[in-house]
């Protein structure tokens, strides 16, 4: 398993792919910061808890992530790659779980790069801990649960591009599944907007970014994750068993 997780870090890494995609992350995050900042007033001390701005952060990922995870998968088949890895002694469930942590470790690496704006506001201000600590928990499971998403649509396609635009599309109706539960009409039918609600990540992730783990969540979120990649293995496994 190893090596496969060495070979993508690779892909990731001795290209200018995983960079360009912290620099933009890190750009869209400065811009956030820096809005934030320029709404306080001289009579306010500069303090932040962090949560507005993870919530502004949760829209750059989407557009980010399909374009991280677009690859996994796609790419192998689209460069004939695929027969190697299929052929090879390694497990199918080893291959996705090493993709899977591959593509984790970039999203790290990208998340690591923030952690200088939560020490730039201590030093100028405060920070509520908590509440900050708590959002990243947060955003780390709401990030791995979309990677795992993006992963299970690459697994489908072998043009990339395609997958990073079923990923948006995708990533994005499940954005505001709650606030489709909330819309008039769903809400006469209780039953409905029960069903919808146990698929929003939205309202979860809020709980984490206002300084609240709750067990409901982090089991909500390590299921959703647990069920795509099996649902990934499935999909790849099936391709392998076709081809012999």
């Amino acid at each position: 398993m190893f090596p496969i997780y060495k070979k993508e870090l690779q892909s990731f890494f001795y290209t200018p792919f995983a960079y360009a995609m912290a620099m933009l992350f890190m750009l869209l995050f400065s811009l956030s910061f820096s809005t934030g900042i320029a709404k306080l007033d001289n009579s306010h001390t500069w303090a932040f808890s962090f949560t507005e701005m993870f919530y502004s952060v949760i829209l750059y990922f989407i557009f980010l992530l399909p374009i991280l995870t677009m690859r996994t998968f796609a790419d192998e088949r689209k460069n004939g790659t695929e027969v190697l890895l299929m052929t090879s002694p390694v497990s199918t469930g080893r291959i996705v779980i090493a993709k899977f942590l591959a593509n984790i470790t970039v999203y790290l690496f990208m998340l690591a790069g923030t952690v200088i704006f939560p020490i730039i506001t201590a030093i100028k201000g405060e920070v509520v801990m908590s509440q900050l600590i708590c959002a990243y928990i947060g955003i780390f499971f709401w990030g791995a649960m979309y990677i795992a998403l993006g992963m299970l649509i690459s697994a489908f396609t072998e043009n990339s591009i395609i997958a990073a635009i079923i990923g948006e599309v995708v990533m994005f109706a499940l954005l505001f599944v709650d606030d489709f539960a909330n819309t008039p009409f769903i809400s006469q039918y209780p039953a409905i907007k029960k069903f919808l609600y146990a698929f929003a990540a939205q309202p979860r992730f809020s709980y984490f970014s206002e300084g609240f783990i709750r067990l409901s969540d982090l089991t909500f979120f390590l299921s959703a994750i647990i069920v795509l990649l099996i649902w990934t293995y499935i999909v790849i496994e099936k391709r392998r068993w076709n081809r012999g």
